[in-house]
This record gives C-alpha cells, sequence and structure tokens, in this order.
C-alpha cells in the first residue's frame, strides 16, 4: 500500500489562507504603486483594502487549488472528465482541502455554517447582555451597532451555508445521481466562502459599521472602512450562490435516475430546485446594489446621492428584489426537510404530494412580487402600497397547502418521536408563529405602527427558527448516521430540543412583547422604558439558554462522530434511495448500487409498495491489447 505523508502545507486550506495574505499585499502594493505613478500620496486604506480583498479572494482560490484544473485546461492540457480522489487521503486533509466530492462539499459547507452560527451567536449575546439594564454598560454606540449589524448578516450566511450543505449532500442521493453535474464548480462555489466570511469578519477590526444587515445609504456612503469589507464579502459570498444553485437545477432536471420523473422526485429536491431558481435569478439585485454603494465610496458617483440625481429608494428596491425571495431560500429548504420527514417517522404516505410539490415553485413565485412590504414606511410612492399588500398575503396561499399537507399527514399517523422528529413537529408549531406574524407586517395600517419595531424581529425570528433553523437541526440528525456512519447520542439530542424549544418562545414573544410596548429595534439604550427591563432580561436569558443548547448540539456531534455506536444501514426504516447504500457513502454513490424508479417516494404503510429497484451495473466491456 502506498504511504503517503502528508504535511501541514499539503493541507489545501492552509496553502489558500498563505495565499491569501499575499495576494492581499501583493493588491496594496500595486494600489500604492499606481498611486505613485499618478502624482499621489501612496497610501489609501479604502481602496487600498478593496483592490487587497479582491486579490487576495483570487490568491486564496488559486493556492488551495480551486482552479488548478481550469489552468491546466487554458494552457491545453487534458483535464480528466470525472476528477479522481485520493482515497488514502486523511479525512482531516479531504474535509480542509479542494475536493469535487459532493459529499465532502456538503460536509464542508456545513461545518463551516455552523461555525458562522455560533460567531453570530456570540454576536447575539454580547449586545443582548449590553440590552439588560438601561444606560450603557460595557459596550460604546458604535461597537453595539457592529456587533448588531454582524449578527445579521453572518447568521444569514450561516444559514445559506446550511441550504448549501443540504442541498449539495442529499440533492445527487436522493436521485440517484454519482455526483453534481459539474462537481469543480461545486467546490469552487463553496471555497469563495472561505474568504467571504473572513473579509466579512474583518470589518470588526476595521472600524466596523452601523447600518443594520441592510446597509442603506446614505449612512453606509458615511460609514468606516468596515463597510466596505461588508460589501466585498457579501459580494463574494453571492457569487458562491449564483454558481451553487446552477450546479443544482442542471443536476436535478439532467441526471435523475431511469424512472425518476418530476413528480417522482423527492420534496426536498423540489424546494431546492424552487430556491435555487430564487438564487440564480435575483442574487444579482443585491450584488449590483452593493457594488453601485461601494463605486460611489471609492469613486464619488452618484447613484444614491440626490445632489447628484441620485436615488436613496433605489437601492431599497434593488436590495429587497433578492433580500425577501432570499428569505424562501432559507424557507423553503427547510419546508422540504419537514415534508421529507414527517413521513418517515408517521408511518403514513405525506398527503397531497403534487400540491405540495407545486407550492414551492408558486412560493418563489410569488416571493418575487412581495419585496416592497419592506418599504412601506420608506417613503416610496404609496399608490404602490395595496398592490404589495394583497401580494404579501398571496403568499399565505401556496405556504398552507404545505400546512394542510402536515396536519393531514400527521393525521391518525403511528408516530415515533425520535430526535429528529421532535424537531419537525418544533419546526411547524415555530413557523406557524412566524406566520400568523406575518400579516401585521404585510398589512399597511398597521405595518406603518410596528415597523422598525422588535415586533419585527420576533417575527423574523420565529420564522427563521421555525423555517431553517429547526428543520436544519432535524436533518443533521437524521442524516447523521448517513454522513458518519455512527448514531447520535438520543439523550443529548432530547436534551438539545427541550431545552431550546421553550427557550425560543420565550425570547421570541418577549421580542414581539417589547416591540408592541414601542421598544424600536437596533438601539443601544431606552431610557425612560424601565418597564421593559424584565422583559430584555427575560429575552436575554432565554438567548443563553439557546446557545447552550446549541454547544451540547456540537458536542453530541463531534462525540458521536467519533464514538458513537456503528448504525444500522437503515436506522429509520426510510424509502428513500441513499439508505440502500452502506454508510458513510462510497465516493461513486451509486456506480455499484444503480436503481431504477418504480413507485411513488411517500407510500409509507402501504403494504406491497416500492419506491426503487436495485438493477445490476452493466459490466464494462473488456479491452484487448
Amino acid at each position: 500500500m502506498r504511504q503517503t505523508k502528508y504535511t501541514l502545507f499539503s493541507v489545501g486550506l492552509v496553502r489558500g489562507l498563505v495565499a491569501m495574505v499575499i495576494g492581499m499585499l501583493a493588491g496594496m502594493g500595486l494600489l500604492s504603486l499606481i498611486r505613485l505613478l499618478m502624482g499621489l500620496p501612496a497610501w489609501n486604506a479604502e481602496p487600498a483594502w478593496v483592490l487587497g480583498g479582491v486579490i487576495g479572494s483570487l490568491a486564496f482560490l488559486a493556492g488551495i487549488g480551486a482552479m488548478t484544473d481550469w489552468f491546466k485546461w487554458a494552457k491545453g492540457e487534458q483535464t480528466p472528465e470525472h476528477p479522481a480522489h485520493d482515497p488514502e487521503q486523511p479525512g482531516w486533509v479531504k474535509y480542509l482541502s479542494f475536493s469535487t466530492d459532493h459529499k465532502v462539499i456538503g460536509v464542508q459547507y456545513g461545518v463551516t455554517g455552523m461555525i458562522m452560527f455560533a460567531i453570530a451567536g456570540s454576536f447575539a449575546l454580547i449586545f443582548r447582555t449590553e440590552l439588560i439594564q438601561i444606560g450603557l454598560q460595557f459596550l460604546s454606540p458604535d461597537l453595539y451597532n457592529t456587533y448588531m449589524s454582524l449578527h445579521g448578516i453572518v447568521m444569514i450566511m450561516a444559514i445559506l451555508l446550511g441550504v448549501g450543505a443540504m442541498s449539495n449532500y442529499l440533492v445527487p442521493l436522493l436521485i440517484g445521481a454519482s455526483d453534481m453535474a459539474f462537481p469543480r464548480l461545486n467546490g469552487f462555489a463553496f471555497w469563495i466562502n472561505v474568504p467571504s466570511g473572513i473579509l466579512l469578519l474583518s470589518s470588526l477590526f476595521l472600524g466596523g459599521f452601523d447600518t443594520g444587515w441592510v446597509g442603506y445609504p446614505p449612512l453606509s456612503v458615511r460609514a468606516p472602512l468596515g463597510m466596505q469589507m461588508f460589501f466585498l464579502g457579501v459580494y463574494l459570498f453571492g457569487l458562491s450562490s449564483i454558481l451553487g444553485s446552477l450546479n443544482i437545477i442542471v443536476t436535478a432536471l439532467r441526471m435523475r435516475a431511469p424512472g425518476m420523473t418530476l413528480f417522482r422526485m423527492p420534496i426536498f429536491v423540489w424546494t431546492a430546485l424552487a430556491t435555487s431558481i430564487i438564487s440564480l435569478t435575483a442574487t444579482q439585485l443585491i450584488a449590483l446594489s452593493f457594488q453601485m454603494v461601494m463605486f460611489q465610496r471609492l469613486l464619488g458617483m452618484g447613484f444614491f446621492d440626490p445632489a447628484k440625481g441620485g436615488d436613496v429608494i433605489l437601492f431599497q428596491h434593488l436590495f429587497w428584489f433578492y433580500s425577501h425571495p432570499a428569505v424562501y431560500v432559507f424557507i423553503l429548504t427547510g419546508l422540504g426537510v419537514i415534508s421529507e420527514l414527517l413521513p418517515v417517522f408517521v408511518r403514513k404516505p405525506l398527503f397531497g404530494y403534487k400540491w405540495v410539490a407545486m407550492s414551492s415553485l408558486g412560493i418563489a413565485l410569488v416571493g418575487f412580487f412581495v419585496w416592497a412590504h419592506h418599504m412601506f414606511t420608506s417613503g416610496m410612492q404609496e399608490f404602490l402600497r395595496v398592490p404589495f399588500m394583497y401580494s404579501t398575503l398571496l403568499v399565505a396561499v401556496p405556504t398552507g397547502v404545505k400546512f394542510f399537507s402536515w396536519v393531514a399527514t400527521i393525521w391518525r399517523g403511528k408516530l415515533s418521536f425520535e430526535t429528529p422528529m421532535l424537531f419537525v413537529l418544533g419546526a411547524i408549531i415555530i413557523f406557524l408563529i412566524g406566520g400568523l406574524s406575518g400579516p401585521p407586517n404585510g398589512t399597511v395600517a398597521t405595518d406603518l405602527h410596528v415597523h422598525d419595531t422588535y415586533f419585527i424581529v420576533g417575527h423574523f425570528h420565529a420564522t427563521m427558527f421555525g423555517g431553517f433553523v429547526f428543520p436544519f437541526m432535524a436533518a443533521v440528525y437524521f442524516w447523521f448516521p448517513k454522513v458518519t456512519g455512527r448514531m447520535y447520542n438520543e439523550r443529548l439530542g432530547k436534551l438539545h430540543f427541550f431545552l431550546m424549544f421553550p427557550a425560543f418562545f420565550v425570547q421570541s414573544f418577549g421580542q414581539m412583547f417589547v416591540g408592541l410596548l414601542g421598544m424600536r429595534r437596533r438601539i443601544v439604550d431606552y431610557p425612560g422604558l424601565e418597564f421593559m427591563q424584565t422583559p430584555h432580561l427575560l429575552i436575554t436569558i432565554a438567548g443563553f439558554v439557546i446557545g447552550f443548547s446549541v454547544l451540547i448540539f456540537f458536542f453530541n456531534l463531534a462525540f458521536s462522530a467519533r464514538r458513537g455506536v456503528v448504525a444500522e444501514q437503515n436506522p429509520w426504516h426510510s424509502r428513500s434511495p441513499e439508505w440502500g447504500l452502506p454508510s458513510p457513502v462510497p465516493v461513486d454513490n451509486y456506480r455499484e448500487h444503480p436503481f431504477e424508479v418504480v413507485g411513488e417516494p411517500y407510500d409509507y404503510g402501504l403494504a406491497g409498495s416500492a419506491f426503487v429497484r436495485m438493477v445490476q451495473p452493466v459490466a464494462e466491456p473488456a479491452t484487448v491489447d
């Protein structure tokens, strides 16, 4: 057996980070040289950091090997159609280096997302502690605003990474594909996120920014240098979303197993397809809005400067045209997990499968026509309010289809309450609260009163936790045996749930309560409102309980991955095809275990029904010398 010695520098992440530092210094040096040649002072911090960030990010991708095959192709060298995998590469090297295996990339997305989730949650606990009492305790207003702003955008990044984790790992397995349609592009799309996250977090050390996660001008035009790192980091992250969504769409439409028609696809694949359509067609708008502010700061352009003919409302239209559909990128993925797991633990067919499948596309479509409900108080034309109010309320129709399906599926089922099922049920309940608190925000008369209060914060957290965070944790627990070959600790899983579930209600209802009392969001102090101290204390305590439960979650995963009980091949008795493969899944997925679809995916409890049938692989013809 070939023995390979792996050194620290053979780890792709190490090479990439070294290359990024060198690239950033080179970019800054290049900018200084250009300024000297133009007769200007050599150093100007803002353009130097921006150019350094761009070149450093490209250097990172080159250093980690994300562009190696493309460089070879450009030189005329032949590259294999299916990139090879080193079977003797240690796991720690594999997951810290460039890979084209969709399962490795899915785990990379997931772990990175959990790290960002922990960072964003830590920011929240810091500024929540500041709000326990009236008056400034230990944070200055500027630092408070930076922590609050970073909490929002880093948490959104973490959630999108979680979407990428589930989509990358599951879509090929659920449809019977050997990998994604474009494996090299898939690896490239993931690794863009690392320099993106580094640049975004660097804003904390470069003056921060005080705009919230939205980056509205004119405030963002006057913000410190950290604002540019925010824009650049999100811009690169958006590129990752566009490339990843393109891959999902092609994979889902072109690489399904024999017999898997569109209406035999698992629901999760339908939701992945719907979210990818949103990401592919709308992400350019937030990138454009941020790029325009960057250019206004760097080059003096007047896109959003009324003195130069610009319009600040234009930014909000561009920003929200993506940023509200982006909410459905998170939510649709989570709702797909609920629909996927619920029949497994209820042992009944999913009620109204075709309606549930089409409702995902319905939500995605209607989601493009609701963005301006975020702007009812912004000063936009008043005649636009009513049509956007109606389109916002219309989203409830396809969403209601999913709720009725879940309730009908649960009705008279044989429920079992393992940890994934607990998180599925918790997700349904919390998302219902998020949905019921939504119409006051989408109806003009009530939104004028609650907009920019903590009621919006409570509603948004209920929507995100019910629509994504709880389903994501259900998915991690459910597919953990498939990823690692071992079972998680059930007691720790249930402890995680029973801490997080009630704590979340205290937090979310507390936020809505103080919002209805007039507490505005994005402020560091609330003088004269002593009666709000107790609710803020309870909200903060609940936040720390949620944080502690997440630590239990992380410990459970890390411990069980190494020392957990070896899992059965199909511990959940699922009909889904990936459970017919060994755990962990072989590199080539179904190459040695191909199947064809012969039935419906969710016919649980029906005697004699089958979804897939394994077929014998076609032997490759022998070669003759």
